[in-house]
């Protein structure tokens, strides 16, 4: 298995993968990313890039009613994690972590994780073939 970047740094890719509105989708989606970057030589991005697709996958499932999917991209030594679900609402705005007040929680930290970890995020509506959702993403540059 590759173990450094060479293969990364040449031609833009792109993955999907479309997952069903269930959490166990979650546990896939992470181990599906975990193999496209060790298989592309980025294995010191899988851990935080791990995290990241975790909070965004776990967001698409729990938080809407229809199908979701993560979509990976390298692209000019940026990695992009994002995921899509099929409602159209934005997301809640992350509040800084230092802001959180009961760290217990089992809910409300995702997306301030997301915009603590990664270098740049952000979020977008869709509308593809009549259909309408949101694409919620984050950034890690490879430096």
């Amino acid at each position: 298995m590759p173990e450094t970047e060479p293969h990364a740094i040449g031609a833009p890719w792109e993955y999907w993968l479309h997952i069903p509105n269930d959490l166990r989708a979650v546990t896939i989606s992470r181990r599906t990313l975990r193999l496209i970057l060790t298989m592309h030589g980025l294995i010191r991005l899988v851990d935080i890039a791990e995290l990241l697709a975790t909070e965004l996958v776990s967001n698409a499932v729990r938080h809407t009613k229809g199908p979701a999917a993560l979509r990976v991209t390298w692209r000019d030594g940026v990695l992009r994690v994002g995921a899509w679900d099929a409602d159209p609402e934005p997301p809640e705005p992350p509040c800084p972590l230092d802001q959180l007040t009961d760290l217990d929680l089992e809910g409300g930290r995702g997306l301030a994780l997301v915009r603590s970890c990664a270098d740049l995020w952000g979020w977008q509506p869709l509308t593809r073939n009549g259909d309408h959702g949101k694409y919620v993403w984050c950034d890690l540059v490879a430096a």
